[in-house]
């Protein structure tokens, strides 16, 4: 059981027999009363945003999650198809219910599964991707001194913005809990 003082960011919890990621926490000291903790939570199957209110004394459990690898496969227009790189299942996400992922998903690469009891609910990308730029405008001569910056399209169809140096061709690292540019590959 986790107290009060342990819920942040990134932390899943369990309500309801359900799992819920915490996407932002609010600390908040009443006058003469306890404090409390306001939360916007996501549901990992569902994929619905809540907002919970937790008190000093409540006892919350953490979810048990299992963790698993498995290979990006395909997507069509309503869902993303992965393997599990031990038994060889294939199963799906909906692309609603990963939106975000899905611009760091590219065929062949290997990404981290939890699953929820034996059924998996939520896509754990690695922190950094190397992603090939597809489409990029040229850079105007004179304009680097600011440390400007252009937007490129990467092979996923990601846009994101880059420096003017990198052009069509280059592969790049990118954060992926961010969006942003790191590094050239």
């Amino acid at each position: 059981m986790l107290s009060m003082s342990e819920l942040k960011i990134g932390v899943i919890i369990e309500i309801e027999n359900e799992p819920y990621v915490i996407q932002s926490t609010q600390h908040i000291k009443m006058g003469r009363g306890g404090a409390i903790l306001r939360t916007k939570i996501k549901n990992l199957i569902s994929n619905n945003v809540l907002e919970k209110t937790f008190k000093n004394s409540d006892k919350i459990k953490e979810a048990s999650l299992e963790k698993s690898k498995a290979n990006f496969l395909y997507k069509d227009e309503n869902n993303i198809y992965l393997m599990n790189n031990l038994t060889y299942e294939q199963f799906s996400f909906s692309i609603s219910q990963i939106r975000k992922e899905i611009f760091f998903l590219k065929e062949g690469q290997e990404v981290e599964i939890l699953n929820f009891n034996n059924q998996p609910v939520s896509v754990k990308l690695p922190p950094k991707i190397v992603l090939e730029i597809t489409d990029a405008p040229l850079g105007i001569k004179g304009d680097s001194a600011t440390g400007a910056c252009k937007v490129a399209t990467c092979e996923t169809g990601l846009q994101i913005n880059v420096p003017l140096f990198v052009k069509q061709g280059d592969k790049i690292r990118i954060k992926t809990d961010t969006g942003e540019y790191v590094e050239k590959a």
